[in-house]
């Protein structure tokens, strides 16, 4: 196994244990996965039926082009691999999707609004989040996976209509901060009553320091060592 591998794998595992530090992915629900450095059409799940907070890299399974167990042992997450393997066929760019059911951003995506540059943390996604407006809330082929990924376009975040929100990433750590951001934002959004936006200009440019290289790192070490998760 390269040092690539083993790297990307070690953060997936962790990515998991933070959501599930984060009371994320308690029904079961949500999946969060890792472009794999050597074979670029095959990627990375948590097994099914593993807890989050129990995730280690011996959980995970690589997953094939077509859906087949190409390295790992246990059960394949179905909807993982409808909703994941498109959106990575189709964004080159993209190493690393993460989704779930959350307090906040499930209720802000029923509610069917543009994410607002209401707060510092809302400006990451200005001009960088798409809407899936779509009753398809059962993700079961990978032609809704396909349209899913259609709707992301060059975005980082995807709100998927009564069902929760996507964020994609260069890394495990930028899919996983940048849905961590997200459910600050959705919070935000359902609370404030009256809100007065941030101007365009003022939002880019937070968007561009917040987004720079190497802070999402950052950001997802502090959560590490926060929850104790490694």
């Amino acid at each position: 196994m390269t040092d690539a591998r083993t790297a990307l794998k070690e953060d997936l595992a962790r990515g998991y244990r933070i959501f599930g530090a984060l009371g994320w992915g308690d029904l079961g629900d949500g999946h969060i996965s890792g472009r794999d450095p050597e074979r670029h059409d095959c990627f990375w799940l948590l097994r099914y039926g593993v807890p989050f907070p129990e995730a280690t890299t011996e959980d995970l399974v690589l997953v094939g082009p077509e859906g087949e167990l190409v390295e790992g042992n246990g059960d394949i997450n179905r909807p993982g691999f409808y909703i994941h393997q498109p959106i990575l066929a189709a964004r080159a760019d993209v190493v690393s999707a993460a989704h779930t059911h959350t307090q906040w951003g499930t209720p802000f995506c029923a509610e069917v609004r543009p994410i607002e540059p209401i707060t510092q943390e809302a400006c990451i996604f200005f001009e960088n989040a798409a809407l899936f407006d779509d009753e398809e809330v059962q993700v079961q082929g990978l032609d809704a996976g396909a349209r899913l990924a259609q709707s992301l376009g060059r975005n980082r975040a995807l709100l998927l209509r009564n069902h929760g929100p996507l964020t994609v990433g260069a890394s495990v750590a930028e899919s996983v901060v940048w849905f961590a951001m997200l459910e600050r934002v959705a919070e935000a959004h359902l609370k404030a009553t009256n809100p007065r936006p941030i101007s365009p200009a003022a939002a880019r440019f937070a968007r561009d320091d917040l987004t720079r290289e190497g802070t999402a790192r950052s950001v997802f070490e502090f959560l590490g060592r926060h929850h104790r998760v490694w």
